[in-house]
């Protein structure tokens, strides 16, 4: 049972910790006995539903976070755990020596504040706090804290910050010189693919022969090869079918004759038969093809993005956009690639008038009338 106890002139809270050990915490001097009976009872509180620990046995936030990771490394992909273990190690490290109850509102708030006067990319800060929310989740689960002060912290917000990684469109033109900047057949037909398919790298990495469909110009999304392992598609929609023309069809038939046999029967193998490294790939073949091309330095991934706005440039629905690129929902597209949806057609608007009035006068204004044809 709970008590307040005097030793040595000071007032001396003695109780048993959610663990059975007896604890006796001494209070700062002059500490009223009002004021002890206060903190007493947000011990047994804590007591009550199991929270309470004593500081020596409070875990630090490092390891905590070292408990979490490990416990996530079975059900998460081996990029996103190496993504996590970067969020800790370069950012959220200075919060290592804290226990773990130490880490309040104000620490997260004033992390941000910081985070953002340094000059972190915001998209990159955001990411962090997820990875920070989601230790601090797992600490309540652990019954180390009794909430979670990632969820009520202010989020930070974009106030004028042009984000580093912004998204970039190559036009029709750039991505015909980068094809054809590329001497190398193999690579030469990845490219091609990366942007007329919008396959993820990895995605196309992991690509064999017979994800092709010949018949029906099609490719197949049955898998995908990051760091070095092997990996079934993020959700059922990603494993899909992508549509492809002739042009990219007899490219793949022409690399397919001379591309040579490997055990994995993969599209684009390195020269031992195995899966491209995303290094090599990028740094001795696609970045000079670039350069040899003119078009400035792009991500991999803005082939991708590529892909999406020549879809949406051409008049293609978000649902066909979605269903080609593997997204769980039109919103997911929408939220992405809304800003790059044309704010005016014409065209639409003259078709509609002409199918609605058969092609027939339609009154404009009060001072006369337009003859619409029919399309």
């Amino acid at each position: 049972m709970a008590k307040i106890a005097k030793r040595r002139g000071r007032l001396v809270l003695d109780f048993y910790d959610s663990t059975g050990k007896r604890v006796w915490k001494t209070l700062p001097a002059g500490t009223t006995l009002t004021k002890a009976k206060e903190r007493l009872r947000e011990i047994e509180d804590q007591l009550d539903r199991g929270l309470y620990l004593s500081e020596k046995r409070t875990p630090t936030f490092a390891e905590v976070s070292a408990d979490w990771i490990e416990q996530k490394r079975a059900n998460i992909r081996q990029s996103t755990c190496h993504m996590y273990a970067g969020h800790l190690r370069l950012h959220l490290a200075r919060l290592n020596h804290m226990k773990i109850n130490r880490v309040t509102i104000e620490t997260v708030e004033r992390f941000t504040a910081q985070r953002l006067g340094d000059g972190m990319n915001l998209a990159t800060l955001r990411k962090v706090l997820v990875t920070l929310n989601q230790v601090m989740s797992f600490a309540v689960r652990r019954r180390y804290i009794d909430h979670n002060p990632v969820r009520d912290a202010e989020r930070p917000r974009d106030c004028g910050q042009v984000e580093k990684n912004h998204v970039r469109v190559l036009s029709h033109a750039e991505v015909k010189a980068m094809v054809e900047a590329e001497p190398n057949l193999k690579y030469r037909t990845l490219f091609m693919l990366a942007v007329l398919s919008g396959l993820r790298q990895g995605e196309l990495v992991g690509l064999k022969w017979t994800d092709i469909d010949w018949f029906n110009g099609q490719v197949r999304v049955e898998r995908t090869f990051n760091n070095g392992g092997w990996y079934k598609p993020k959700s059922a929609t990603s494993r899909r079918r992508v549509n492809l023309g002739p042009a990219m069809m007899g490219a793949l038939k022409a690399w397919h004759k001379v591309c040579p046999q490997s055990d994995l029967n993969l599209v684009f193998p390195n020269e031992a038969g195995n899966p491209l490294d995303h290094w090599h790939l990028i740094g001795r073949y696609f970045n000079p093809a670039l350069k040899r091309a003119g078009v400035g330095r792009v991500r991999f991934h803005d082939l991708r993005h590529t892909f999406a706005s020549l879809l949406l440039d051409q008049g293609e629905s978000i649902k066909h956009v979605q269903t080609q690129l593997g997204h769980s929902s039109p919103t997911l597209t929408l939220n992405v690639y809304a800003h790059l949806i044309k704010p005016s057609n014409q065209e639409s608007a003259q078709k509609l008038e002409a199918s609605i009035f058969d092609g027939q006068a339609v009154p404009i204004n009060k001072q006369g009338m337009e003859t619409i044809s029919k399309p």
